[in-house]
């Protein structure tokens, strides 16, 4: 695959009918999730990782971008995966896991939430929104390739249109409001030096989500972007054990809100 590639790919056999949407994060590309949604193909399930509006281009694209448009996005690959499948996954980095978890509260029927070093409240959220609201300044600092194994290029963007950092802190304010809706097994994963995301973050979402089985991961030895760091065997492995454990369960088939 190349760097800015979305994947959709249907497996035959019974764990083919388990589906599985991963999601990629802010200003960044399918890159960073790429090897996660391998394992799983590998694995024998169903994978749909999309390509979000602006990304993988230019920050120019980005800039003309909306959070609904990402949401639309997210939309249309689980109906992808809902057309196919029986069962469904959402698994997400940073602002991916972010709208992982807005999927789950739109789809009750999801069977598991995988999040990876979630956004859900920005220290600088304020200052997002006023400046994205007039454009000023265009460009922002990139948050791109915090990694700590070194050599290592999520492709990323090298610069972020603050009007896109205040469609995230929409986004945010967004999936903050109904994360109590939340109620499905969740597995959070929350790396203990992040420069990107305040792990505070992580705790907020293990505290705020409803759900009665729920597990917080910490990674020791990753910073932000954990499936490609040293932990990313941590994750594949928590992952697939996760997704292993509740593909049988079925979740109640609630039309999304």
């Amino acid at each position: 695959m190349e760097w800015n590639e979305p994947l959709y790919r249907e497996s035959p056999g019974d764990k083919g009918r388990v589906g599985v949407l991963v999601i990629h994060g802010f200003s960044g590309s399918p890159h960073s999730m790429q090897e996660l949604a391998e394992r799983l193909l590998e694995a024998g399930y169903t994978v749909a990782l999309p390509l979000l509006t602006g990304h993988g281009s230019t920050p120019e694209d980005m800039e003309k971008s909306a959070w609904t448009d990402w949401t639309a996005d997210v939309e249309r690959a689980f109906g992808w995966l809902k057309e196919r499948t029986a069962t469904q996954f959402v698994a997400g980095l940073s602002m991916g896991g972010t709208l992982a978890l807005w999927t789950a509260e739109q789809h009750p029927e999801v069977a598991g939430l995988i999040t990876i070093n979630a956004l859900l409240k920005h220290p600088q959220e304020a200052m997002m929104r006023v400046a994205g609201r007039v454009g000023v300044p265009r460009w922002i600092k990139p948050v791109a390739n915090d990694l700590k194994c070194p050599g290592l290029d999520e492709k990323a963007y090298d610069k972020i249109p603050s009007r896109s950092a205040r469609q995230l802190a929409l986004l945010l304010s967004a999936v903050r409001r109904d994360l109590p809706s939340v109620r499905c097994p969740a597995l959070v994963f929350s790396s203990l030096t992040d420069h990107v995301v305040p792990p505070a973050n992580q705790r907020r979402v293990y505290d705020s989500i409803s759900s009665a089985e729920k597990r917080l991961v910490p990674l020791h030895h990753s910073y932000h972007v954990a499936t490609m760091d040293y932990d990313k065997e941590v994750v594949f492995a928590g992952a697939l054990e996760f997704i292993a454990a509740h593909r049988f369960e079925q979740r109640p088939e609630t039309a999304a809100r």
